[in-house]
């Protein structure tokens, strides 16, 4: 009788979850650069105060691993991430914001070689913070079918529905539609 040495299973979920990090950060860039689809993910965090990451993992989770999060899936891939998110992400996004319009010198050419370094380290950030949501990931089983295009809408309502909770807030229609267009642009580049 044959037995697993010590630490392989974890040897084997680091593996899965190396996997889906490198797999769903190729799909987050890859969906972010079809047409409209990063207007769409910054509407939605503008207006909703969606986390694009876990956007773009919900729908890398929907369309790729056939895992549609449920609002509670989505409560815990946050708990994931959240820290990462408020003190480092959101820190520098902020800077990179505030050195558009000032303050003096900004903006002038010195101050945009700074906001592109910051920028830089924003993508630095959520590219860990992608890591984060893939190790979080690795953990829930892939489905045996593919999800349907209302599965998918599902999932990615469940995000938007969630930042919405401090807002005591519904989507829009407007918002509800952007969701149809990722949704659609996502099943199209996984077929």
């Amino acid at each position: 009788m044959s037995r697993e040495p010590p630490g392989a299973e974890r040897g084997a979920t680091a593996g899965a979850s190396q996997a889906i990090d490198a797999e769903s950060w190729a799909f987050a860039l890859e969906l972010y650069a079809e047409p409209g689809i990063a207007d769409a993910c910054l509407q939605l965090q503008n207006e909703c105060g969606v986390d694009v990451m876990m956007l773009l993992m919900a729908t890398f989770a929907a369309v790729r691993r056939r895992v549609a999060l449920t609002p509670s899936d989505v409560a815990a891939m946050d708990a994931a991430c959240r820290d990462w998110r408020e003190q480092i992400v959101l820190p520098l996004r902020a800077l990179r914001t505030t050195l558009k319009s000032g303050p003096a010198p900004a903006p002038n050419e010195q101050t945009e070689k700074l906001r592109s370094s910051i920028k830089a380290a924003e993508l630095s950030a959520e590219r860990l913070q992608n890591e984060s949501l893939a190790q979080w990931l690795a953990k829930l089983p892939p489905r045996s079918r593919a999800l349907q295009r209302n599965d998918i809408i599902g999932a990615l309502r469940a995000v938007i529905d969630f930042a919405l909770q401090e807002r005591r807030g519904e989507p829009s229609a407007a918002q509800l539609s952007l969701i149809g267009v990722i949704a659609d642009t996502a099943s199209r580049l996984s077929n």
